[in-house]
């Protein structure tokens, strides 16, 4: 049975939701959400928390509160929403293989926007040895455990990271109960936002550790301790605790983008997108953290939202694949990734105008440079820092002077 539809949407988080509550009223036909979940709102939904939907909705709100708020904003607008629906893989270009409780079936698409997410690196991707008790969780198992199932978990935590999400960890375990002792930062300063770290240190008395790793776990039945490197000195020492929470280190959701054949970046491992977030196939689009590990929310949210602009200028009757050339965007060390990673002549302006990158090192007035063919178009100095842990976003006027006939664009920290 094949069933079609004039648009899928794969996955029922922010951006998938607001790119379907963007679409449905402006769309002849079904535009039909496709979630592997039992509800729609991607990770706020088990984040219970305030800080969500600043920049989308302009209001500060939970997480399940932010995630029933957008799941409402596409079923009103026409949208249809299938959850524990989980796309195995591809039966052509924008045909999906589709399996549910319901059973198994094909649905057909004129349009397909991938927003499958991104998801914290387990202890095992993150070679951390030792034995293999109980009471090891990434944030999001420990938010599922805690805000959907209110299990305990325990009494003393160790966080591994000290991301934005780190400390939504710490939110997390203080409502369950459980004090967080020490938190690890490979960095030489936090990778969070200062207006985070100092008062969550404050008000939990958080003792962040930079320039440490976790390299052992040790406990039988359930977590006793860790052991913590300093990454310098490599001296080692012991910390008492009944829990884990590896947090951060994120990756793309990115096995159907794969299977389904888009051309892959190699340092994202999303999928490689121009301004406009279309992908290397004819008709498929990408948003959200599945483009690039990781960022807030509501900011993966206005990602779903600038991509039905596309969406609905490929269901008119646009060239039935994106144009040819394009000038391609790559970072240079200390910058690990950009995204969007091409720009085509005539293409709109990237999500709010802004290149998002990465870097391993921090700047406190970070001059960045774009090179292209070893001529400077763009230079640019920024009155934010460039840290590690975080995305660090630059104007799109940085490489708007770019010859669409040159070389790639090298983006630098100087």
């Amino acid at each position: 049975m094949t069933e079609r539809v004039r648009v899928a949407v794969i996955g029922g988080g922010p951006a998938g939701l607001t790119a379907a509550a963007a679409l449905a009223p402006a769309v002849d036909g079904d535009v039909l959400v496709l979630e592997r979940e039992r509800e729609t709102g991607g990770i706020p939904r088990h984040s219970d928390h305030p800080g969500y939907g600043l920049r989308d909705l302009r209001r500060f709100m939970s997480g399940p509160a932010y995630a029933r708020t957008l799941t409402g904003s596409a079923l009103r607008a026409g949208a249809r929403l299938e959850t524990e629906a989980m796309v195995t893989g591809w039966a052509g270009e924008r045909t999906l293989e589709v399996t549910s409780p319901r059973g198994r079936r094909l649905v057909e698409a004129d349009a397909v926007v991938l927003a499958t997410g991104a998801r914290e690196r387990p202890r095992p991707a993150r070679f951390i040895a030792g034995d293999r008790p109980d009471g090891v969780y990434t944030t999001g198992q420990l938010q599922n455990l805690v805000h959907l199932h209110h299990r305990p978990v325990g009494r003393r935590a160790v966080i591994v990271g000290a991301e934005l999400v780190s400390w939504s960890a710490v939110l997390t375990l203080h409502e369950a109960g459980c004090r967080t002792v020490l938190m690890t930062s490979q960095y030489a300063r936090p990778e969070a936002y200062a207006a985070f770290g100092v008062p969550g240190r404050l008000a939990f008395g958080v003792l962040v550790r930079p320039r440490t790793r976790v390299v052992a776990i040790n406990g039988r039945g359930r977590v006793a301790s860790v052991d913590i490197e300093h990454l310098d000195t490599g001296r080692r020492r012991r910390v008492p605790c009944d829990t884990v929470i590896t947090t951060g280190d994120w990756i793309p959701d990115h096995e159907l983008a794969r299977t389904g054949g888009l051309e892959m970046d190699a340092a994202t491992l999303g999928p490689r997108v121009d301004t406009a977030l279309a992908t290397s196939l004819p008709g498929v689009f990408a948003a959200g953290n599945l483009l690039h590990p990781v960022d807030t929310a509501d900011v993966a949210a206005l990602d779903g939202r600038h991509v039905a602009a596309a969406v609905l200028a490929h269901l008119a009757g646009g060239p039935a694949a994106a144009p040819p050339g394009g000038v391609s965007l790559t970072a240079d060390a200390p910058l690990r990734w950009v995204a969007p990673q091409l720009v085509r002549p005539g293409g709109p302006p990237p999500s709010r105008g802004k290149l998002l990158l990465w870097t391993d090192e921090f700047r406190t007035l970070p001059r960045v440079a774009a090179v292209q063919d070893g001529r400077v178009v763009g230079r640019t100095r920024l009155p934010w820092p460039a840290a590690p842990g975080r995305v660090f976003r630059v104007p799109f006027s940085l490489v708007a002077s770019a010859d669409p006939a040159g070389g790639p664009v090298h983006l630098t920290l100087e």
